[in-house]
């Protein structure tokens, strides 16, 4: 965009420069559509409002005052609707007549429910840093190895949990402190797709999610891996192909597989009750997979939205030969949005070159950069493995990315983010070993870098290597000292950390390993760790939260949840000891001023092992292949 006010240039300078704040989710809310330009300031701050005082100049009249006769090339004031052609020029002078009808379309205040921009990043009120927890404490209730856990969409105590071979499980959680076992009849599947599903070290079931309506259309979703030799409706396109610059034939085998002989899936299913019908209802997306790894495979339903988000590696291969997740039209190695309730027909299915029976949502990114597919919401990931939105914040979208040699990250998940990898690993400039499909440079993106994370060197040091689980916020009042913070974890077990935001809703988070240990009155012993005095979890598979907003940890030696501190004596002096009050398990608590933000995410920012070691390395000795 050229400008020749000196002045005016810089104020659009500093609008454009917005989408990098880490507020813009707030900043570019949406109400009709997308936008270009974020929310200016027009006033001052409610006093409500999370942001700082300071942010109360009318920023968007000094932006009409000094640009509203300048000549603009390509404007992003300009509405889309005007048909301007490339390289256009307009002034703002054109379109609004005045001051209050062009604040009246770009203009807003700050309150409790956003922010606003006055030319400078955004500042919060809030700079209490908590004191940290002494220890986590947990209890195991069940033996079972699970790969998914969700919480029931009724709000009850019961969840669904899934293994990696390919069933799925409605079990009940007792209340916390109770002594009681998860109640559960693994005899009885709520669904059996062991038939469809293919599972290895990197392949199976890989992730469950239900509709938000599900209590009243019964609708819901399984990812999956199948092998087209072994079932014949395992039938996609496949992910190298002439559209992202890639020929199939080029590729070697990998371990012992033809390129493209296995998918990932994702399908829909119909309930009734506790019963389901055993047939998949629509095959929503089918897609080959170049390679035998990283395929990431989580699908969840954002908490605003409605629209369905899959998590999709990088396809596989030593540091992403092919650079499948820098490649715009190539969905591996990113974060995929979808709307699977405008199901188009199989002409359009077929005309629009979709991967399956799911509609486009119009805000994500390809609006404004077309050279995106348009499922894409962000990009950038090696093998993304486990993802959550916060339910207090949902522009807070948290995604874990496994590392290659050195590092493992956590990032905040935004419409259109390049978290970095090939070009980058976390923080860290990385050189492939060998480049079939070309290189992208680091002065050519946009990287948004990990906001927690660990270095390899940190954990495993014996055998050198780490793979990162993602978790959840911890919103749960049991543990009212863990309340806020980010939890994750490392495959192997090595290390439980806490990430403290400070100052809440900064982005700026430092991160703790946790003292962890199993309470003495656990409804199942913990199993001792083998020359030490504590316990082992095994391989921590995934995190799970139920309608109470406990966090559950699935591992290989079974399911856990993080309880009381004082039932391992631990101190919270928050903790209400004597006479603990339990929330309701439809009532979440009531969150902090500071804290009750609740922003669109589409506005936006923000093994299973089988029981034998052979497949202890699904995650871990991935990160060197």
């Amino acid at each position: 965009m050229k400008v020749s006010d000196s002045v005016c240039a810089s104020l659009l300078k500093s609008v454009l420069c917005s989408r990098c704040d880490p507020f813009s989710a707030e900043l570019y809310r949406v109400d009709s559509g997308p936008r270009k330009v974020p929310v200016l300031c027009n006033g001052t701050v409610s006093a409500d409002s999370p942001q700082s005082q300071n942010n109360s100049t009318d920023f968007c009249s000094e932006v009409w005052n000094e640009c509203q006769n300048v000549t603009l090339v390509n404007s992003p004031f300009a509405s889309p609707q005007d048909g301007m052609p490339v390289n256009s020029t307009s002034k703002l002078s054109d379109t609004w007549k005045s001051k209050s009808a062009f604040c009246n379309a770009f203009g807003g205040s700050s309150d409790a429910d956003s922010a606003c921009f006055d030319g400078e990043p955004v500042k919060l009120n809030n700079t209490e840093t908590p004191s940290s927890p002494s220890g986590m404490c947990l209890e195991k209730i069940g033996n079972g190895s699970y790969l998914n856990m969700v919480a029931h969409p009724d709000g009850s105590n019961r969840v669904f949990l899934s293994n990696q071979p390919g069933k799925i499980w409605l079990a009940t959680v007792p209340e916390e402190g109770s002594g009681e076992e998860l109640v559960i009849d693994e005899s009885n599947p709520f669904l059996d797709l062991t038939d469809e599903v293919f599972t290895d070290t990197e392949f199976g079931m890989m992730g469950i999610a239900f509709h938000p309506k599900f209590h009243e259309n019964g609708r819901f979703f399984t990812s999956f891996n199948c092998d087209k030799v072994k079932w014949p409706q395992c039938a996609g396109i496949c992910a190298c192909n002439s559209d992202v610059g890639c020929d199939p034939s080029q590729l070697s085998f990998d371990n012992g597989a033809e390129p493209c002989r296995y998918h990932s899936v994702i399908a829909e299913f119909s309930a009734k009750g506790t019963s389901v019908r055993p047939q998949e209802v629509r095959r929503i997306f089918t897609m080959g997979l170049p390679f035998t790894s990283h395929h990431g495979g989580q699908i969840l339903f954002g908490p605003e939205d409605g629209y369905l988000y899959f998590m999709m590696g990088d396809g596989g291969g030593r540091g992403d030969p092919y650079n499948f997740s820098q490649n715009k039209k190539s969905l591996l190695g990113k974060i995929v949005r979808l709307d699977i309730d405008s199901i188009p027909s199989a002409t359009r299915v077929s005309e629009l070159d979709l991967w399956g029976n799911y509609s486009i949502p119009i805000d994500n990114p390809f609006s404004e950069d077309k050279e995106l597919a348009p499922e894409i919401w962000a990009l950038g990931f090696r093998n993304p493995w486990r993802c959550s939105f916060d339910f207090e914040r949902p522009s807070y979208f948290l995604c874990a990315d496994v590392g290659q040699e050195e590092f493992e990250e956590v990032d905040i998940v935004i419409k259109g983010g390049n978290y970095g990898w090939r070009v980058y690993e976390g923080p860290f400039l990385y050189n492939p070993p060998k480049s079939p499909g070309g290189n992208t440079s680091s002065s050519s993106i946009n990287p948004i870098f990990p906001v927690m994370g660990y270095n390899h060197s940190d954990v495993n040091k014996a055998e050198g290597s780490a793979s990162i689980t993602g978790g959840y916020f911890y919103r749960s009042r049991t543990d009212p000292c863990m309340y806020g913070r980010y939890l994750y974890a490392d495959l192997y077990g090595a290390g439980i950390w806490a990430g403290t935001e400070t100052p809440k809703n900064s982005g700026n988070f430092t991160s703790s390993k946790l003292d962890f240990s199993c309470a003495k009155d656990s409804p199942i012993p913990c199993s001792d760790k083998a020359g030490s005095s504590g316990f082992s979890l095994g391989f921590i598979f995934s995190f799970g939260q139920d309608n109470r907003n406990d966090i559950f940890i699935l591992t290989s030696s079974g399911l856990y949840r993080v309880v009381r501190p004082s039932r391992c004596n631990y101190t919270c002096s928050t903790e209400n000891v004597t006479g603990l009050v339990r929330p309701d398990s439809g009532h979440p608590p009531s969150p902090s001023p500071s804290t009750s933000k609740r922003i669109r995410p589409g506005d936006s920012l923000l093994e299973l092992l089988f029981f034998s070691f052979s497949f202890f390395f699904l995650f871990g000795f991935s990160c060197f292949l």
